[in-house]
């Protein structure tokens, strides 16, 4: 296996390689040769990360390590760097890379007319992809935590990559901070690991699960579980990295960057982190059933949540944005039941469906000349006839509609949480059913707003065009995906294949058999989920074809919630007035105050009181010989009466 772990390695580094390369030359060559090193390095790394996926899959996935070099060293703590090869690594890394170079290649093409330099955003799309190999192949959290960083790091410059906008350098800084608000919770999880465990190997931790599970951290005079507290602040970082409710607000606004990078973050990096996360620490998270209850929660509801939001918002990316929130509380609904395997499996699939809406709404963009609003847009099935196509495969497979993708890992995530039997579990299967609904309804929604109806600007409706080449192949190999992914993965993530595959990657208790339990419910129950699907699509077409003047009038007629949901439950206005304003208010207060009122005023009163000094002792020099003469008379008298007196 010694060539896997090469051929695992070279998948690993060969973008930072590209990152470098391009980042460095392209300033002195230009623009193509980042394009030409980036893809050359994307395309190498992915066909090893593919091979050494496909020898693991044919050979059986037997977990290895490869030392790459000394990192950390400091007193008793020791971490070195190293890649871990696993099912669960190798099928993120194949999957990362798969993305990410249909990625790179539909940049060639909507990146060509930028007036920016365009290698420095290959460059950072090569350190995206890298960040988040990191991530996935790491061996200890440390490592991860390297990785974590990273992708958050490569977001803020890809999101601010137009940093000329105002709007794309506030959604920029605004993502990094709110994820720097949940890396805090997610870096007290590591010290506690580290104080708990003595030592951030992944081995190490979970080979000392059994033996500290009674333990209890003491912290103003309360008692805590310390699994439980340990699972919860990993969990919080994961809330953020992947947009659960509470800390999602960064998500909508990152699609100010270029279109390319909401692909990239939406399907292969950054918001599937956190789901990484829970399904690696899943030995550990097993023994900690208050926490997953939190999570099952959590899932659920931001699933719901971001559905109906994306119900009503005009833009086409906002749109799709919020689809990936709510999938990824499917996917954190099914860690919170124990079905690690299903949340993963809805994780990959997702990734092909996602990347394809959103390369797809890059395609409308590019064609309608910038233009996100979809009530601006309308007709335009015959100019581009083959995004139209792979829109409707992508949506079809984000509606969960037999036989694509979705349907099978979303299915199997509902089935999970019904199989499960439990107050929470029923909560998120209920919610995750009418979200199904939403999910189909908001997806052609969408679509016969863009593509159908009269169009709202008929002479950018004629001047629109179908993709160059460039941008249309990564089209066609995604709804491929999109297409086959479920029924051709479904045995070996969550079928009676999945205990071979995953080989020890993904844990489960002795007492969880809900992998086993899942396919045996009842068959109207997941059915249902179906069926809320396709009624959805149903009631889209009602609204948006047979009767296109009913939108306004529901919106007009239930005014107080529409408004809700446009203005996305008002998180933004909440938080603005709890955390933002205050704090704006405290800065410049400190700054008019304390800066300006104080530290810079010391200064100058200081230089005014030395001149107003200088200006008195300039006085007392009289030039006068007699008077120096007296003084210093009279001086001598009195150090004389002191001294005899003394």
């Amino acid at each position: 296996m010694l060539i896997d772990m090469n051929l695992f390695a070279l998948a690993v580094f060969l973008p930072l390689a590209g990152a470098v390369v391009a980042g460095l030359g392209g300033r002195l060559m230009g623009d193509g040769l980042a394009k030409l090193v980036t893809l050359g390095c994307m395309s190498v790394a992915t066909l090893c990360g593919i091979l050494t996926l496909w020898h693991g899959w044919t050979g059986g996935f037997v977990a290895q390590t490869m030392p790459v070099a000394e990192w950390v060293n400091a007193g008793g703590f020791q971490a070195s760097w190293t890649l871990r090869f696993d099912t669960l690594s190798a099928t993120m890394v194949a999957m990362v890379l798969s993305v990410s170079l249909l990625v790179h290649c539909y940049s060639l093409g909507y990146m060509n007319h930028e007036s920016m330099p365009v290698y420095r955003f290959f460059a950072y799309l090569s350190l995206f992809t890298f960040a988040m190999l990191m991530l996935v192949s790491s061996n200890d959290l440390i490592q991860l935590f390297f990785g974590w960083e990273g992708v958050g790091l490569a977001s803020y410059l890809l999101i601010g990559y137009w940093y000329d906008r105002s709007a794309a350098t506030a959604a920029a800084i605004k993502a990094f901070v709110v994820n720097r608000v949940a890396d805090l919770f997610f870096l007290v999880g590591i010290g506690l690991i580290y104080v708990l465990f003595q030592s951030v190997n992944y081995a190490a931790i979970f080979a000392q699960v059994p033996h500290v599970l009674g333990t209890t951290y003491h912290l103003f005079g309360t008692s805590f579980n310390m699994v439980e507290l340990i699972c919860l602040l990993l969990f919080i970082g994961a809330m953020g990295k992947s947009a659960q409710l509470f800390l999602h607000t960064w998500l909508p606004d990152a699609m100010e960057g270029p279109t390319p990078v909401s692909a990239l973050i939406h399907a292969a990096t950054m918001v599937t982190a956190g789901v990484f996360l829970m399904a690696r620490m899943s030995p550990l998270l097993e023994f900690a059933p208050g926490t997953r209850s939190f999570i099952i929660f959590i899932g659920a509801t931001t699933c719901f949540f971001a559905a109906t939001v994306g119900m009503v918002q005009p833009d086409i990316k906002r749109t799709i944005a919020y689809s990936t929130c709510s999938q990824l509380g499917y996917m954190f609904a099914a860690v919170g039941v124990g079905a690690y395997q299903a949340s993963v499996f809805h994780l990959t699939t997702h990734a092909f469906f996602k990347a394809l809406l959103f390369l797809c709404a890059g395609s409308v963009i590019h064609a309608m000349h910038d233009e996100q609003n979809m009530f601006r847009m309308g007709g335009l099935w015959k100019k581009l006839p083959l995004t139209y196509a792979c829109m409707w495969v992508g949506s079809l497979a984000l509606a969960g509609v037999f036989p694509f993708a979705g349907y099978w890992s979303k299915d199997a995530i509902l089935n999970t949480l019904w199989a499960a039997d439990s107050a929470m579990s029923h909560y998120a299967w209920c919610l995750g059913t009418l979200t199904a609904f939403i999910t189909a309804f908001y997806s052609w929604r969408l679509l016969f707003l863009v593509f159908h109806g009269a169009p709202a600007n008929a002479q950018a409706r004629d001047s629109a065009h179908e993709s160059p080449l460039s941008m249309s192949a990564p089209l066609v190999l995604l709804s491929i995906g999109a297409v086959v992914a479920g029924c051709a993965l479904a045995p070996f993530y969550v079928g009676a294949k999945h205990l071979a595959f995953w080989n020890g990657a993904i844990f489960n208790a002795p007492g969880n058999t809900i992998m086993e339990r899942f396919e045996h419910i009842p068959a109207l129950m997941g059915l249902l989920p179906s069926v809320a699907g396709i009624v959805g699509i149903v009631v889209a077409y009602v609204f948006y074809v047979a009767s296109p003047a009913l939108p306004a009038k529901m919106a007009q007629a239930f005014g107080p919630i529409y408004r809700f949901l446009l203005n996305k439950w008002y998180f933004d206005e909440l938080y603005a007035a709890i955390f933002v304003k205050p704090y704006t208010a405290i800065a410049r207060m400190l700054w008019k105050e304390g800066e300006e009122g104080a530290v810079e005023s010391l200064p100058r009163d200081l230089v005014r009181f030395t001149s107003q000094s200088a200006a008195q002792a300039v006085r007392l020099q009289t030039g006068s010989i007699a008077i120096y003469a007296f003084t210093m008379l009279a001086g001598l008298v009195v150090l004389l009466t002191v001294a005899l007196c003394g």
